[in-house]
């Protein structure tokens, strides 16, 4: 681990700027949002706005590196994103908010897939889970530490996207001054839909529903905070918690799915997520341990979910089906979170704010009904043809998916020798 770190220190320096950027920038457009009177449903679009471009950057920054090559883009889309922040000061209006919402999701998505690139270049098949691994770490730390800023000045002033502003553009420094030898850059060809689904259906629908459910989960939980009426210092908590309590379940959790059929343990995950939900909407939230409590173990079985599927899913490819089968299980992944958001701004809207957690139950326990009705059709493999669990953090780009892949084909490769 630690000839890992030294290797790639800069890099993850980089990558913790910008998640430190993003997460603030995330907590602070729910806050703001609702502070200016959005309603829910206008809400749920500037957060979907985010995936659509996210998906969009995903297929088309290959193709612009292709052109001008790593840094340049690199420098592009991180320049981009941190003047997409300032334009939210400027324009606090649904429409250009969800446009600049598209633009920001574009740039980190170029930012993640050369970062990633860059890491993957770094690793070999000893070092790549590992990799992976603390990649997955400095994710969440950064998006959870971005929440905190929050309290570094009033939501309702410009303080903070400026502050944001700054966070990704310092990201620019390390990582170019450390990126070294620009890496092979190969274009993914994907595997069709109802070929991934042939050879898992659970993982296809997996991905579907907890992307759903992760979108619905991370983009308003600032909104449903700032709704019950919590000051900006527990919102921080709050929305920090579902990031802590994702980074602490993921491995354990993979852990347990190396031991286990891989499906009773994503069944149990998501059974278990959806039974906090309904007991979060129960006991309220709000500011007492209870609900933070709660929200941090909701948050960390529901992020969570997403590795279990990939893991799930390269189980039932070929070792050359697998880099090409986490590009497809993305695609579905992503609309699933550019459709959550959407749906969870309409339920606060025609109900009350702590329906969204009814809404999440419902996704939850639908997946795991799917995954004990899947068990009966398919007997399970046996341990020794099982990969092993690799942790992909729930906003990273196909690129990560695809070094889990990599890893996972390099694990099953020496099992086999």
């Amino acid at each position: 681990m630690f000839q890992a770190i030294s290797a790639a220190w800069a890099l993850f320096l980089g990558l913790w700027l910008i998640m430190l950027g993003n997460g603030l920038q995330s907590a602070l457009l729910g806050v703001r949002a609702d502070i200016e009177d959005f309603s829910s449903s206008s809400i749920g679009i500037v957060m979907a706005g985010y995936f659509v471009g996210f998906l969009a950057g995903s297929r088309l920054t290959p193709l612009m590196v292709q052109r001008v090559g790593h840094v340049r883009v690199f420098a592009a889309m991180a320049s981009l994103a941190s003047t997409a922040v300032l334009v939210y000061a400027l324009l606090v209006d649904p429409i250009s908010w969800t446009i600049m919402r598209i633009v920001t999701g574009f740039c980190y998505a170029g930012l993640y897939i050369v970062a990633e690139s860059w890491l993957n270049a770094r690793a070999d098949n000893t070092t790549r889970g590992t990799i992976l691994s603390i990649y997955m770490i400095v994710v969440f730390l950064g998006m959870a530490g971005g929440q905190y800023l929050l309290n570094a000045a009033s939501p309702a002033e410009s303080t903070l996207f400026i502050l944001a502003s700054v966070l990704v553009s310092l990201a620019l420094i390390p990582i170019l001054l450390s990126a070294g030898p620009v890496p092979s850059f190969e274009k993914t060809q994907a595997i069709s839909l109802a070929a991934l689904y042939r050879a898992s259906p659970l993982g296809m629908v997996g991905a579907a529903a907890t992307g759903m459910a992760q979108g619905t989960l991370f983009s308003p939980s600032a909104v449903y905070a700032s709704r019950i009426g919590l000051p900006i210092s527990q919102i921080a908590v709050f929305t920090s918690l579902i990031y802590i309590g994702a980074m602490l379940l993921q491995l354990p959790l993979g852990r347990l799915s190396d031991r286990l059929d891989r499906r009773q343990v994503l069944t149990g995950t998501a059974i278990a997520a959806a039974i906090l939900a309904v007991a979060f909407y129960l006991s309220e939230g709000g500011a007492q341990w209870q609900g933070f409590l709660l929200i941090a173990l909701f948050g960390g079985l529901c992020s969570s979910m997403y590795a279990l599927v990939v893991s799930h899913t390269n189980d039932h490819l070929t070792q050359d089906q697998m880099v090409a089968g986490s590009s497809t299980l993305y695609l579905v992944y992503a609309s699933g979170a550019t459709g959550g958001p959407l749906l969870g701004g309409v339920i606060m809207d025609v109900f009350t704010p702590a329906a969204l957690f009814l809404f999440l139950a419902a996704v939850l326990g639908a997946l795991g009904s799917f995954a004990i009705w899947r068990m009966t059709r398919r007997a399970a493999l046996p341990m020794a043809e099982q990969g092993e669990f690799q942790a992909v953090p729930y906003n990273a780009s196909p690129v990560a998916s695809e070094i889990a892949a990599e890893a996972a084909a390099a694990a099953a490769s020496e099992q086999q020798a």
